[in-house]
């Protein structure tokens, strides 16, 4: 398993993460949300989101089905991690809101096809593409 420490910008929210497959299962995703958001997250085991700190400062926000619940600080913005719709017993983690990890870590990122959901056609989840870091000499 592994264990890895996070928290928002201010501070003020801290959790713990148990990470489902390490960094194997990072992602973005296409729907209309995590569009705007651009985030690369990553999968905790079931349960595996752990607050250490800050549980007055989360917020959340849900939109069109209401089963996915995103969560972020509500004193400095950041968007720490989120409740999965395909399957509400699992979270992702904003991988930039982990200790020691940078969004800019993984050259290579595949962007999962979430505006046409698994939960919405019945098909299998489609990848997107994938997003590149380059990085300049």
């Amino acid at each position: 398993m592994d264990l890895r420490t996070g928290g928002c910008h201010c501070g003020a929210v801290r959790f713990e993460v148990a990470l489902e497959d390490g960094f194997g299962t990072i992602r973005r995703c296409t729907c209309s949300y995590c569009r705007m958001r651009g985030a690369v997250v990553v999968m905790a085991q079931p349960g595996g989101v752990r607050l250490l700190a800050g549980e007055e400062a989360l917020a959340s926000y849900r939109f069109n089905s209401g089963t996915a619940e995103h969560f972020f600080c509500a004193r400095c913005g950041i968007y720490t991690h989120h409740q999965r719709r395909s399957d509400s017993r699992l979270h992702a983690v904003n991988v930039a809101c982990l200790d020691g990890v940078s969004p800019f870590d993984f050259a290579e990122v595949p962007v999962m096809n979430g505006i046409n959901h698994t939960s919405d056609t019945g098909l299998p989840t489609r990848r997107a593409g994938t997003l590149r870091f380059v990085p300049a000499d």
